[in-house]
């Protein structure tokens, strides 16, 4: 008796992962293609126009415990990452917040580009990476 190895069909692993309905609420359009599976994506959409649009960009919070549909790989020194570690885990311990790496990193994001846009020259961002 021979045995068979069970692939999954060309269906499975071509599925739309955009249904026709999802639509993005800042550009009214649907996100991709039912069909193909494919997301368009706008970058100029996502920047902001004037200060308005700057104050808000501001005030965006990090994602958070969502599905994220990107990704993006960041390489970092052992001590950067012993680091990390220690904040993670003081968080934990002192505050009670039981956050995995990428969550503490997207909110560091979050942080850091909010006073980029707030502040421009003057942030803590561009000071950093002037004094590299």
């Amino acid at each position: 008796m021979a045995r068979r190895v069970s692939l999954p069909a060309a269906d499975d692993l071509f599925r739309p992962t955009v249904t026709p309905g999802d639509a993005d609420p800042a550009v009214g359009k649907p996100q991709g293609s039912a069909s193909t599976g494919i997301r368009s994506v706008s970058p100029v959409a996502d920047l902001p126009d004037d200060a308005t649009d700057a104050a808000e960009a501001a005030k965006k919070r990090a994602s958070g415990r969502i599905k994220h549909d990107e990704k993006m790989t960041v390489y970092v020194t052992s001590a950067e990452l012993i680091d990390l570690e220690r904040t993670r885990l003081e968080l934990r311990a002192e505050h009670g917040l039981a956050v995995d790496r990428g969550r503490l990193v997207r909110e560091a994001i979050d942080l850091v580009l909010a006073d980029f846009h707030e502040h421009g020259a003057d942030s803590m961002l561009v000071r950093g990476l002037l004094d590299e």
